[in-house]
């Protein structure tokens, strides 16, 4: 295989025309360079220089190599210009995932700050749910990932949390319910009712803080209707179906049909967090999204 930087000391003679001139411009002796040109010459299989007077002139194969050595030095520079973008944080594509009510409440203002300042950045934004983000990330399949994890779990092995913000849920009562004259309920109000569970996921953070919450009042909720989304929940609450809690994030839609209550004893409270590799600290790039997400977390 052709040495590169043989051919970048053969366009140097080339380019002055002289072994002595390309050796100055280089830093070389013009020994070194002499024997730099041979070994090229016999890697090539071609003489690539001729004598011409006291200097050299390239033959048809020199010029062919002189040829391909200054494309490959433009090739060179801009790959050095990429890698040092990247470095900076200012190129690349961050893929990001996240789940429905941080996606419509965070991700949306996150995204404008960040593409204000690093528009080269491509983001690749898209729903986790039902997939475990962690998975996508430890998989590498995610750069960074937006997800419920309570302060008594620690961020996996090899993973760096961030706390964004934490999230109190709220009771969803129909208009009219005996429960909805008081401004705060204790949980164990509910203990009685008919419950919808409300896009809680089969598993996960959200489903467990809401029945260990639950669990905390002496209870286990009488689950008369699951819905895959907050709205639709809402729904069924507001035609009499049953109650149900929804974090504030997921309230950005009120149907006319419901009151909203807080809750106490105990107050159910996700706490949502940005999450990304501990090898992918060194990024600008995850930084300042991260910083996004918690400015627009801060105004949310």
């Amino acid at each position: 295989m052709l040495d590169v930087r043989r051919m970048q000391v053969l366009r140097a003679v080339v380019s002055t025309g002289s072994i002595t001139a390309a050796a100055t411009n280089l830093g070389y002796t013009p020994s070194a360079v002499s024997q730099q040109v041979a070994g090229l010459e016999k890697q090539a299989g071609l003489p690539l220089l001729e004598r011409v007077g006291r200097g050299v002139r390239p033959t048809a194969a020199g010029r062919l190599l002189t040829e391909h050595a200054s494309r490959l030095a433009e090739q060179l520079a801009e790959a050095e210009s990429a890698l040092t973008a990247l470095r900076n944080g200012c190129a690349g594509t961050l893929r990001v995932r996240y789940f429905a009510t941080a996606g419509a409440a965070l991700v949306p203002p996150a995204v404008a700050t960040f593409r204000a300042e690093r528009s080269g950045v491509e983001l690749d934004l898209k729903l986790t749910e039902p997939t475990d983000p962690f998975e996508e990330l430890a998989a590498g399949r995610a750069d960074v990932a937006i997800t419920v994890l309570e302060p008594t779990d620690p961020a996996p092995e090899g993973m760096v949390a961030r706390h964004l913000l934490a999230d109190p849920f709220y009771a969803v009562l129909p208009r009219g319910h005996a429960l909805a004259r008081k401004r705060v309920l204790d949980l164990a109000e509910l203990a009685d009712e008919p419950w919808i569970f409300s896009d809680y996921g089969a598993s996960g953070p959200c489903k467990n803080l809401v029945t260990n919450a639950c669990a905390g009042a002496g209870f286990s909720p009488q689950v008369a209707v699951e819905s895959d989304d907050y709205a639709t929940a809402q729904g069924f609450v507001a035609a009499g179906l049953g109650v149900t809690i929804i974090p504030r994030l997921g309230l950005g839609y009120a149907h006319p049909g419901v009151v909203l209550r807080k809750v106490r004893n105990p107050e159910p409270v996700r706490h949502i967090h940005v999450v990304y590799r501990e090898d992918a600290a060194w990024n600008p790039a995850v930084v300042a999204l991260a910083e996004a997400l918690e400015k627009a977390a801060r105004a949310s």
